[in-house]
């Protein structure tokens, strides 16, 4: 099984499917996206042709929406998939953050909570668009104190129980929006179909991949995952090889031309984040050379599926200077694919 070569297809790498943000982001399900510069190249890179005024306008009109789901994390959803995704994974993710508050001293009352949560309705009201700084200050005019700490806080629960999610960017900032007034209502799903949506769109979007790859992506407790398997099972092909079973969508493309080819994958991307065990696209010798213990992803050079080295434009002004190192001396590719691959990325920030 050459688990790269289908998933460069399926994640939309090779031979993309999609001209729009909102299509691609509903085919992945979510993408994660605690780097919000890197994720709009994540999006981009994997649309047929795009600019970031293509991903900017999507995000702008609330067809893609960053917020925190699935597991404590920031992420891309398409706008209809918000409010199920929240609901099978909000009190995971209200638990966790109360666990590590109590353990550092930062708990907030649910009467406090409950405060936000009005204070916020009232100031975001008419379709406003307010930054983290800006509802801090309306916070703190309130009696509410609201220092970074407990400002990470009260936001994240206002995202978990569909009060705020993200709005329409100011400048460089990003900022919050009330979700009733971003999302047109949409059909209550029952678990069992949200559990099958979650297991189809990650299926189909980053196969080949395992029980625990699905595991770890979406967050959910192991019988929850075996049970969101078994509701899309006769969409599923299983295949046994070296010692676990792995799944392919039937949605899923296995036959695609992968010789040669380059990527400039963002920090955080889908291609390894995706994934429990990462030794298939990435030897565990170089870990340490694509990401840290302490889950901070580093942009990457993808070669036939295989990451072979980083590159960087951070010393200078994006999109004037990439610079690329390679994790094997012995590594080496074709200059020119390097260069129009560079110029790719060059010309999405134009």
């Amino acid at each position: 099984m050459k688990i790269p070569n289908i998933r460069l297809l399926n994640q939309q790498l090779l031979s993309p499917l999609f001209s729009q943000p909102k299509e691609l982001v509903s085919w992945m399900g979510a993408m994660q996206a605690q780097n919000y510069s890197m994720v709009k190249w994540a999006v981009g890179m994997r649309l047929k042709s795009a600019t970031i005024q293509t991903v900017e306008k999507a995000l702008r009109d609330g067809e893609i929406l960053r917020t925190h789901v699935m597991r404590p994390t920031w992420h891309l959803v398409a706008a209809e998939d918000i409010r199920w995704m929240l609901k099978l994974s909000a009190g995971r993710i209200i638990s966790a953050n109360e666990s590590y508050a109590k353990g550092h001293d930062l708990e907030i009352s649910e009467e406090l909570y409950t405060k936000s949560h009005n204070l916020l309705e009232k100031i975001l009201c008419g379709k406003k668009s307010l930054t983290r700084q800006e509802i801090a200050e309306y916070f703190n005019r309130s009696g509410i104190v609201a220092d970074n700490h407990r400002m990470t806080r009260f936001m994240v629960r206002a995202e978990q129980v569909g009060i705020v999610c993200s709005g329409e960017d100011k400048g460089s900032k990003c900022t919050y929006a009330l979700l009733e007034e971003r999302v047109p209502p949409m059909p209550e799903l029952t678990k069992d179909e949200s559990l099958a949506r979650l297991a189809r769109s990650y299926f189909r979007s980053h196969a080949p991949a395992v029980l625990q790859d699905f595991v770890w992506w979406s967050g959910l407790p192991i019988t929850d995952a075996r049970q969101a398997i078994y509701l899309i099972d006769s969409e599923l092909t299983a295949e046994e090889w070296n010692g676990q079973t792995w799944y392919i969508h039937e949605d899923c493309r296995t036959r695609g031309k992968v010789t040669g080819s380059l990527h400039l994958l963002p920090s955080y991307d889908e291609y390894l984040l995706g994934y429990k065990d990462r030794t298939d696209v990435l030897p565990k010798e170089h870990y340490s050379k694509a990401f840290t213990n302490n889950g901070l992803f580093y942009p990457i050079v993808l070669h036939e599926g295989q990451v072979i080295g980083n590159w960087d434009n951070s010393a200078k002004k994006r999109g004037s200077l990439i610079e690329h190192s390679w994790f094997r001396l012995d590594d080496c590719v074709d200059e020119g694919v390097l260069d129009r691959e560079k110029d790719k990325y060059i010309r999405f920030w134009r």
